[in-house]
């Protein structure tokens, strides 16, 4: 993988995202994304999760004992703890993860509807999948729309909505819990400001520039059969036994219920 012509795109297109990430607009809106994942991750327990991010880590806050992060090649691998692998074929196996981050990369990825299934693939039952993307229907989302054809992260991936992610998430049996919007601010403006921010974020206003989806597993509970019985006539008061005709338990002709003489010597 780490050589394979699909890694070195990918290697390249990270690579040219981290240049945004060191601007006054993208530290901005990684802190305030940074904040809406706090609160998910950092009252999380377990033994590992995975962070696919195109940007600096996000879970840095979180308690999991093993964060594991993702690379499309070694060479930007930041640690043992770097997995190093196909986005659409992660080296795990199934339903081990607690918390997956997929942070702006299935906006950069030509089959990103089979990493989304990948990463459903190995979050736990009770674990947590969180889908990090830029939100078409904001104010840079619709200045987007109006630009030349883009060559430049963020502009040059592919923005969906997050209803259309919701859709992508019950094709996989997973169910959004909630949708937050984060990083309110004008067309030219490179900071998310206070006010705004306070109030998009109070009244979760879908207007942000990026949105966060939590998102868990259906739970799948095993059908309840009844088993329908009843009695057709009362059960006589005399009788030894009862079956469900309400007919008395007889003994067979020539039967008796006492023990034989020779028994009872």
């Amino acid at each position: 993988m780490s050589n394979s012509p699909k890694a070195t795109s990918l290697a390249q297109r990270m690579t040219n995202a981290q240049a945004y990430w060191q601007t006054d607009a993208g530290r901005a809106l990684w802190e305030t994304q940074r904040a809406c994942l706090g609160p998910v991750v950092e009252g999380r327990k377990g033994g590992h999760s995975l962070e696919m991010s195109m940007g600096p880590a996000l879970m840095t806050m979180s308690a999991i004992a093993h964060p594991i992060r993702w690379s499309p090649n070694r060479a930007l691998a930041e640690s043992d703890s770097t997995l190093v692998c196909p986005p659409d074929q992660l080296a795990l196996p199934d339903r081990c993860l607690d918390t997956v981050v997929i942070h702006h990369w299935l906006e950069h990825l030509s089959d990103a509807h089979y990493t989304l299934q990948e990463a459903a693939r190995v979050t736990a039952d009770n674990g947590m999948l969180v889908l990090f993307g830029f939100n078409p229907l904001g104010l840079n989302g619709l200045t987007q729309r109006w630009r030349k054809p883009p060559s430049d992260f963020p502009w040059n991936g592919q923005w969906r909505s997050a209803n259309r992610l919701k859709d992508w998430l019950a094709f996989v049996d997973f169910e959004v819990e909630r949708v937050d919007y984060c990083c309110f601010r004008g067309p030219m403006s490179n900071s998310c400001g206070e006010r705004w921010e306070a109030l998009g974020r109070r009244h979760n206003l879908p207007l942000g520039e990026s949105y966060m989806i939590q998102a868990q597993r259906r739970q799948r509970h095993a059908p309840i059969q009844r088993v329908k019985f009843g009695l057709r006539a009362p059960v006589s008061p005399t009788s030894l036994g009862a079956t469900r005709s309400g007919a008395p338990m007889r003994y067979p002709s020539g039967q008796r219920c006492l023990k034989k003489d020779s028994e009872r010597e």
